[in-house]
């Protein structure tokens, strides 16, 4: 988190918790990966949480900057489009979301090419972490980012999704008009809180389908009864 490296621990521990409790609501496979957001961001705030903690340690400190940068750069204008695709039904928005995934590929690439070649640190700045990758900033990759990790979910059929974009758009604004040097540092705490969200989409699916099932299985067993009663000359 940006405030500290308790603050950081603290939501960590929260995100792991929910997350284990996401993925436990999982029905299928392709849902995995969306449903294992928060236990990923529970694992980038124990990175910035070192990342705090190791400023007299260079090396230590290097190594937590790059780990921080490749969650907040790299892997997630990739993995939301991607994990939204894979849970996605509508053949139509499926085909929309192929083009934000490709956004996301385009931007994590971009972004990782400049990682590597040039070194990324991290500062503290009014009290909150600053992180110097500067070729992210400029507004053509902030655009295929944006769109990639927030826009995407618009377009999906869950009424959910729809809302954790919204509200992770809003955040994405409110981080750079109160936080302006430090926003993204900022944003990936507003993100990683906002992903609880996500363990209500599937809590929400889970108490409507057990209520599903418990229609289907009353309908089959009395229609079972009525042909069995059928059988027997009843």
């Amino acid at each position: 988190m940006c405030f500290s490296a308790t603050a950081s621990f603290i939501a960590s521990g929260s995100l792991s918790v929910a997350g284990g409790l996401t993925l436990k609501n999982t029905k299928t496979r392709a849902e995995l990966p969306f449903a294992g957001i928060p236990l990923l961001f529970g694992i980038q705030q124990v990175i910035e949480g070192v990342v705090w903690l190791s400023f007299q340690s260079p090396l230590l400190n290097m190594v937590m900057t790059y780990a921080f940068s490749m969650f907040s750069h790299v892997l997630w204008p990739i993995f939301v489009p991607f994990s939204i695709l894979l849970i996605e039904k509508n053949p139509l928005r499926k085909k929309i979301l192929m083009a934000f995934l490709l956004m996301g590929l385009i931007v994590g690439l971009y972004l990782l090419y400049f990682i590597i070649k040039e070194p990324v640190t991290a500062h503290i700045v009014n009290k909150s972490i600053f992180y110097h990758s500067p070729h992210f900033y400029p507004l053509l990759s902030m655009g295929f980012y944006l769109s990639a990790t927030c826009v995407s979910c618009f377009f999906s059929t869950h009424r959910m999704i729809n809302l954790f974009g919204i509200v992770l758009l809003a955040s994405f604004l409110i981080s750079v008009w109160f936080f302006k040097a430090t926003f993204f540092s900022v944003w990936c705490f507003f993100a990683a809180i906002l992903s609880l969200l996500i363990y209500l989409h599937f809590k929400l699916n889970n108490n409507q389908h057990p209520h599903h099932q418990k229609t289907i299985s009353t309908v089959e067993r009395m229609e079972y009864h009525h042909k069995t009663g059928q059988n027997h000359g009843y």
